[in-house]
């Protein structure tokens, strides 16, 4: 099977049109199709002096074929206003969502096996109007998903979170019984599916430094996480921990789990991204769809320079193909 995945630009005054432009010039065993507005795409591969050829589609369908070094597949969607690189514009913000929307669309009906995406501005897509708080709450919503859970992997280490994107204040009072349960049992079953672990290992942070210290420290973990990891053990989970944060990220304990779930945003991440910055890959799981998405932001400063680093973008190229043929997703539906 050769898979057919969608790529996203993202901020078209970010370094993502660029970093797009940059894999499309490399052989891959799959289809790639940008959906964006293919002149922007055409300004900034001669602003890049890269040569790449845009070609326009009506829409991915039909059987898919492997990839063209210095050939891109663009479905079109128009910008809504001219871009200069390196400066925002909130009048680009619905075109943004619109490709994002279009991305979930064409996996959802089979077109595609796979989406990846490049760094949104959330700020100037807040500042259009439209309430934004990033890819995976879209992508949950579009999908009409329950409950999702961010991983970010590097070739090495696989790092969940329990929470995202939240206030450190107000983590204690989300790490409750079912959020824990839901969201192991997502990540349990995403790491057999898409990842083909028969068996994952998952090696589970505390709350609290030295994860509570048996409750002087704090009583999360005896009142709710440790009560909550017996349960899914009970159900054939292979789960190490509470273990305490500080430590849990050495060779000891790394070499023999498949994934870290954390507990919230910069408890875990920091370690992953010191490992892996520029070649770590953030995996939305929990999705009826397969998504993945570079590990750092837009990059203003560094749009249009030819400066900008497509390391990210191909390694979560590289993990959506893998994580495609490991599905076994079905061939997309003939035009």
């Amino acid at each position: 099977m050769i898979p057919r995945i969608a790529i996203t630009p993202g901020e078209p005054a970010g370094i993502g049109p660029d970093i797009t432009l940059a894999i499309a010039r490399q052989p891959w065993p799959a289809e790639l199709v940008a959906i964006c507005d293919p002149d922007l795409l055409r300004e900034r591969a001669a602003m890049l002096d890269l040569a790449v050829e845009v070609e326009e589609i009506v829409s991915p369908q039909g059987q898919p074929e492997t990839h063209t070094p210095g050939k891109l597949k663009v479905y079109p969607v128009a910008l809504n206003a001219t871009c200069t690189p390196g400066e925002l514009n909130p009048a680009n913000a619905s075109y943004v969502l619109y490709t994002l929307h279009a991305a979930v669309d064409a996996c959802l009906a089979g077109r595609c096996q796979a989406m990846v995406t490049a760094p949104v501005q959330k700020s100037v897509i807040n500042d259009a109007g439209i309430p934004f708080s990033g890819h995976t709450e879209l992508l949950a919503e579009d999908t009409d998903s329950e409950r999702v859970v961010m991983m970010l992997a590097t070739r090495n280490l696989r790092v969940a979170l329990a929470t995202t994107h939240l206030p450190l204040k107000e983590v204690p009072a989300a790490i409750t019984t079912d959020l824990l349960e839901s969201t192991l049992e997502i990540l349990h079953r995403d790491l057999q599916q898409k990842f083909g672990l028969a068996q994952p290992r998952i090696a589970v942070l505390g709350l609290n430094p030295h994860a509570g210290e048996a409750g002087h420290m704090g009583r999360e973990e005896l009142d709710t996480i440790i009560p909550t990891l017996e349960r899914l053990r009970a159900r054939g989970m292979s789960l190490q921990g509470p273990l305490p944060a500080d430590t849990a990220f050495n060779p000891k304990v790394l070499d023999n789990c498949d994934a870290v779930f954390a507990m919230y945003h910069d408890q875990g991440l920091p370690v992953l991204k010191y490992a892996g910055f520029g070649e770590a890959v953030n995996v939305t799981l929990g999705l009826p769809i397969i998504r993945t998405s570079v590990d750092h932001g837009t990059a203003l400063d560094l749009a249009g320079t030819g400066k900008a680093d497509p390391s990210s973008l191909r390694t979560a190229l590289d993990m959506a193909i893998s994580m495609a043929h490991t599905t076994g997703s079905p061939s997309v539906i003939p035009a």
